[in-house]
């Protein structure tokens, strides 16, 4: 586990707001950079909009459902679902995102211990 969040680029989890349609009703929707990334492609691979998109994605979702309680975890587990059907290894390549294509360098089992939370206190001394 050791640098899987240290190794990523800070921008991919910046939390942006976006106003969209969603069939002809205004709101705001809060997900982090990469997870629109990703939305941006799903919807140009299906030739929609982003907006259309999620709109047509809205609809499923009370078409099957009744209710979308939680739109946004559905967006984050549907961004989810693509990458793991899909089986991307290459999010840089597919997203150019800025985060790396290779896995996350193992390092020593001492190292790793440096950054366990626990530990926080001491790094920042050193």
């Amino acid at each position: 586990m050791c640098r899987i969040f240290t190794d990523l680029d800070p921008q991919l989890y910046v939390s942006q707001v976006r106003s969209v349609r969603l069939n002809g009703h205004s709101t705001s929707i809060r997900l982090e950079a990469l997870f629109w990334k990703v939305l941006e492609h799903i919807s140009s691979e299906e030739n929609k909009s982003l907006g259309k998109f999620l709109s047509t994605l809205h609809d499923e979702v009370l078409y099957f459902h009744g209710e979308a309680t939680n739109f946004t975890s559905l967006l984050r587990c549907a961004c989810l679902a693509f990458i793991t059907q899909n089986e991307i290894d290459d999010l840089e390549g597919l997203l150019g995102t800025g985060l790396s294509s290779k896995p996350p360098k193992r390092i020593g089992s001492e190292r790793c211990k440096t950054l366990e939370p626990a530990n926080w206190a001491m790094r920042q001394r050193a």
